[in-house]
C-alpha cells in the first residue's frame, strides 16, 4: 500500500499489523465485549449502534444502520485507528457513576489539553452553541442517548461498550457567547490513553455533525 497521507495512514498501518497477532479471546476478555470464534468477529456498540469486526482482517460493518447513512467508524481512518488501539491496549473497568472533565486525568490530561480544547470543546461550542434545537435534533437520534439537568442543555450517551459522555452547554446572551464542557465516565482514565480521550470527542462530535445533515 502506498501511504499518502502520513499523518492518518502510518499509524493505522502501525497498529494494523499489530492486530494481526492479537489474541482474540483475550482481548474480548479484557474489554468485555463479544467475540465469535467460530465467525471470526468481535461485536462493538459505538454511538448505539452494534458493529462487526473481523479478525484477523480488519473489516468493520455496521450491524443496524443503513449502509447509505455517513458513518464515521467505517469511514474514518482515524476512527479506524482509534478502534484498533481499543482492541489492542483498552482495558475495561466499571465505572462508579462519576464523571470526570479532561483536565482530571492523571498527568497526560493537562499534556493534551491543548488539542482537547482546540478539536473537542471549541469544535462542539460553535458547532452547535447556537444551534441547541438542532443539537438535541441529533442527538434524539442516537439509541440510548438520553438528556440529563446539567447546563442549559445536556445529553449523555455511551460511546463504546461501557465508556460513556457527556456533553454539557451553557447558552450566550448579548455579553457572553456560548459555552460548551465535555465529561466522560470515570473509567476512561483506565481504558483509554488521554490522546485517545481527545479522538473520542472528536468522532463522537463528527458523529452529532453527520446526523444534523
Amino acid at each position: 500500500m502506498e501511504i499518502e497521507n502520513h499523518k492518518e495512514e502510518v499509524p493505522f498501518e502501525h497498529y494494523l499489523e499489530k492486530y494481526q497477532t492479537l489474541n482474540p479471546e483475550e482481548a474480548a476478555q479484557r474489554l468485555n465485549i463479544l467475540y465469535d470464534a467460530m465467525a471470526q468477529k468481535f461485536q462493538i456498540r459505538f454511538m448505539g449502534h452494534l458493529y462487526e469486526v473481523d479478525y484477523p482482517e480488519f473489516d468493520v460493518r455496521t450491524l443496524d444502520k443503513k449502509s447509505a447513512d455517513k458513518d464515521v467508524l467505517t469511514d474514518s481512518l482515524p476512527a479506524k485507528t482509534f478502534l484498533l488501539r481499543y482492541l489492542l491496549e483498552g482495558q475495561y473497568i466499571q465505572g462508579s457513576g462519576r464523571f470526570i472533565t479532561f483536565r482530571e486525568v492523571p498527568t497526560y490530561g493537562e499534556l493534551y489539553i491543548q488539542p482537547f480544547t482546540g478539536r473537542c470543546i471549541k469544535r462542539l461550542t460553535y458547532g452547535f452553541g447556537y444551534k441547541l434545537k438542532a443539537f438535541s435534533e441529533a442527538m434524539e437520534k442516537i439509541p440510548g442517548a438520553a438528556r440529563i439537568s446539567m447546563g442549559d442543555m445536556a445529553y449523555e450517551f455511551e460511546l463504546i461498550n461501557g465508556y460513556y459522555m457527556r456533553f454539557i452547554f451553557w447558552e450566550g446572551d448579548e455579553e457572553f457567547p456560548p459555552s460548551a464542557q465535555i465529561l466522560y465516565s470515570d473509567n476512561f482514565q483506565f481504558g483509554f490513553h488521554a490522546e485517545d480521550m481527545v479522538v473520542a470527542g472528536d468522532l463522537s462530535i463528527t458523529t452529532v455533525k453527520n446526523l444534523c445533515a
